[in-house]
């Protein structure tokens, strides 16, 4: 299966946070799944951690240590992701996510979020 984690749900794996359904974890440690991280992600984190957010443990060049000691590929940001934001609802205004939907679409991956408002956009995402 191929695999794509938005920010939080990279980060719980990463930690092996107890809040990461066994499903999802399942899911992300099976030798037969190919996980991707977007650099949506990792520029998130960057922001976050810069701004001193709470929610934001690590840097984002600690993130991305983290990520590919796991496994995890680098997904970069396309053209041709950037384009197919326009073609999406309006469900959610969150840049980030609204990029790792359009992502998910287009490569096809399955999106792996915790955020019940992405998942509106396809039964294709998936809410751990």
């Amino acid at each position: 299966m191929r695999l794509l984690l938005d920010t939080q749900v990279a980060l719980w794996a990463l930690t092996d946070d107890p809040r990461l359904s066994p499903q999802a974890r399942g899911a992300v440690l099976d030798a037969h799944s190919e996980v991707f991280v977007s650099v949506a992600t990792l520029w998130e984190i960057a922001i976050k951690y810069q701004l001193r957010r709470g929610d934001m443990p690590i840097s984002g060049s600690r993130a991305r240590e983290l990520f590919r000691s796991a496994g995890f590929a680098e997904l970069p940001i396309l053209g041709e992701h950037a384009l197919a934001v326009e073609t999406l609802p309006s469900i959610h205004g969150d840049p980030f996510d609204r990029i790792l939907v359009a992502q998910a679409f287009t490569e096809p991956l399955r999106l792996l979020t915790h955020d019940r408002t992405v998942v509106r956009y396809s039964d294709a995402i998936v809410f751990v």
